[in-house]
């Protein structure tokens, strides 16, 4: 009876599997195709070069203020020359709390710029999960072996494209 029971219950396993319907995506395809992703990317570029350019006149401005140490620092009194010294230290400090600012800030911009963007490849996924009527789909990214399964890609991106448009005229 037990081994009847065990029989019956692979049998309904393996139909319940068998009906399964594996889709998968190629998302770096569906990402490097979309127009908002390329503006992204622009925005995120421009920020970063603009952070270098402060960091990098924040740097001069350092430098020029050690030569300038330098030349006087033997005319200097002791006391002056560890005033001067703390204004050297505190500037190389604030270059490297800007520094860290920046990357921080750099990083949020590129959440704040992106969730919206993998707002809509999420739906899009959905949307044709739904119309092909798949239970998964599987980024091709990460997925170690797949072999058969649906390939999505086009449809998705068809999808994501429409999104992506209406999101634009926003």
């Amino acid at each position: 009876m037990k081994h009847l029971l065990f029989v019956v219950t692979m049998m309904l396993s393996l139909g319940s599997f068998a009906q399964t319907k594996i889709g998968h995506v190629n998302s770096q395809k569906l990402l490097d195709t979309l127009p908002s992703r390329k503006d992204a990317l622009k925005k995120l570029d421009d920020f970063k070069m603009e952070g270098m350019k402060e960091l990098q006149e924040m740097q001069k401005a350092f430098e020029v203020a050690y030569a300038k140490f330098m030349e006087k620092e033997k005319d200097m009194s002791p006391v002056l020359r560890q005033m001067e010294e703390d204004k050297l230290r505190k500037k190389q400090q604030d270059i490297e709390t800007r520094q860290s600012e920046l990357e921080q800030q750099m990083q949020v911009y590129n959440e704040e710029l992106n969730k919206p963007i993998l707002d809509r490849i999420q739906k899009s996924v959905e949307i044709i999960a739904e119309r092909k009527k798949l239970n998964y789909i599987m980024d091709e990214s990460v997925t170690l072996y797949f072999k058969g399964g649906i390939d999505c890609t086009p449809e998705v991106m068809v999808e994501l494209l429409k999104l992506d448009a209406e999101s634009m005229k926003k």
